[in-house]
């Protein structure tokens, strides 16, 4: 993982994939939907590890809300992925990708699939996938669109050397991650 500490900045991660974020005045939040109940015991210690509340609960549609308190520390990520109030998100320019994002990333919505390892991307966020598929690749991860009707769109890492190099910037499987769901 990388030589710095987890920052606020790591949730860009969330971001890549089906997270969403919200500003109210001076504050954000971070949010996101899950289905399985392990991506919340893994979500919850890692964005309180970055000093920001986080609730969770279920919602109407039996999935899991994962959501961080609006913060004025996250107002950052709001300003560079939110161009307008009320605009759709899209990377900044110099958005990038890293081991703490990429955890919380495979945390929210990595996924094994028969070809590899997919990371799922927001259903309604088409405009940013190339962007988000270019940075996987420029760390060292190309990635393929891949869009299955139950699981939603998402970018495919496939081969054993790209999935071990997956594995080595996501760093070491939570306990409460199945170990079949987590890169290795």
């Amino acid at each position: 993982m990388e030589a710095h500490d987890p920052g606020v900045a790591d949730l860009a991660g969330l971001l890549a994939g089906p997270g969403e974020i919200v500003r109210m005045g001076g504050t954000a939040r971070v949010s996101l939907t899950v289905t399985e109940p392990w991506r919340v015991h893994v979500l919850v210690p890692e964005i309180l590890r970055r000093g920001l509340q986080t609730t969770w609960s279920h919602t109407e549609d039996e999935r899991l809300e994962v959501r961080t308190a609006y913060a004025t520390t996250l107002m950052p990520l709001a300003r560079a992925w939110l161009r307008e109030q009320g605009a759709p998100k899209r990377p900044p320019r110099a958005f990038f990708l890293n081991g703490f994002r990429l955890r919380l990333w495979v945390a929210a919505a990595g996924m094994p699939d028969p070809s590899g390892y997919v990371l799922r991307l927001g259903a309604a966020d088409e405009p940013i996938w190339e962007t988000v598929r270019a940075a996987l690749h420029a760390v060292g991860l190309p990635s393929r669109l891949t869009t299955p009707r139950d699981e939603g769109p998402g970018l495919r890492i496939s081969g054993r050397r790209r999935i071990a190099r997956l594995a080595d910037l996501v760093g070491t499987r939570p306990d409460a991650a199945p170990e079949s769901a987590w890169p290795r």
